[in-house]
């Protein structure tokens, strides 16, 4: 078990940032679970992550041996885009969840990955092999995934640094003010239901910092088609920062409330709610993925097409009611 001194310039920083500065090969996050997990000590005693070290402190930390997943593998086609020793590039479709998690401990994206590679990365732990990045169920489009614990560093500080980049489309509600906008409103879990997210600007509330570049595309009369760019990458982010800007995603039942065209005997409309129903989710997709390959340094870049579904409601909007 290895064992770090504090020296006097380290004094009064916290437990976790220590760690994180010092052991240059386990990443912030697992250091994090080794922290909670109790195989992490200051003095010999299991510390808080934010307690504060003093000059001459002891920490000492064990990084147990990689558990066996119990996660099956299933022979689940996947709809690769790019794929070497290092990564997966993959095409997620809409209504896949990306890990087991309670209540979807089969048919996820990672059953599928065990079945198709021979090793994923280690560090998200044993139910979430490999994965570097997330997708929510009803999103669909590109997602990267890492076949070893040095490819999985390098893209998640790519994602730290911004140099990763990642872009969805989104068919939204309205007929926004803007050309292009920058959402800076941090998110998290909100206060009254912890099933979602929400735009935090209490600091008694948990939050962390999130920002959302959005840029229109094209305007349909009641709907408007955007790009949204991750600078960061919360849960629900575009979907969160899209209502927060008075326009949510089109289908999103959590943050628009299920809401729908007034249709009276309007065929158009009743064709358009029709579409949205037939969306099953938020008409949202991960369109655009690029970042440099971890042992190559190329620069890697990726497209994909919206989902049928999304790409039939958007095309109808567009043929009758598009600029």
């Amino acid at each position: 078990m290895p064992t770090l001194v504090v020296a006097q310039e380290d004094e009064g920083i916290r437990v976790d940032s220590f760690l994180a500065a010092k052991v240059s090969d386990t990443s912030r996050s697992a250091l994090r679970r080794l922290i909670d997990e109790g195989c992490v000590t200051v003095n010999g005693k299991a510390p808080r992550a934010s307690q504060q070290l003093r000059t001459g402190d002891e920490v000492t930390y064990a990084v147990p041996d990689a558990k066996p997943s119990h996660t099956s593998a299933e022979d689940i086609a996947l709809d690769v885009v790019y794929e070497d020793v290092d990564l997966i590039v993959l095409n997620k479709p809409k209504g896949m969840v990306v890990h087991p998690a309670p209540g979807a401990s089969a048919g996820t994206l990672v059953n599928a990955l065990l079945s198709h590679c021979k090793g994923l990365s280690t560090i998200g732990g044993e139910e979430r092999p490999g994965i570097v990045h997330r997708l929510d169920k009803q999103t669909s489009g590109l997602i990267v995934v890492a076949k070893n614990d040095v490819t999985h560093r390098h893209l998640q500080k790519q994602i730290q640094a911004r140099t990763a980049i990642r872009k969805y489309l989104a068919l939204v509600w309205g007929d926004p003010r803007f050309q292009q906008a920058e959402v800076d409103a941090p998110i998290g879990r909100h206060p009254a239901d912890r099933k979602k997210m929400a735009v935090i600007e209490s600091s008694h509330h948990k939050s962390r910092d999130a920002v959302t570049d959005f840029c229109v595309l094209e305007r349909f009369g009641p709907f408007t088609l955007l790009e949204a760019g991750l600078r960061t990458g919360r849960t629900h982010q575009v979907r969160v920062h899209a209502a927060f800007a008075g326009h949510p995603v089109v289908g999103d039942a959590v943050y628009s409330g299920n809401r729908r065209l007034k249709t009276g005997r309007n065929e158009f409309m009743l064709e358009v709610n029709r579409l949205i129903d037939e969306l099953q989710g938020q008409a949202l997709h991960a369109y655009q993925l690029s970042f440099d390959h971890p042992r190559t340094g190329e620069r890697l870049e990726f497209t994909s097409e919206m989902s049928p579904e999304m790409k039939k409601l958007v095309e109808y909007i567009q043929a009758h009611c598009g600029e």
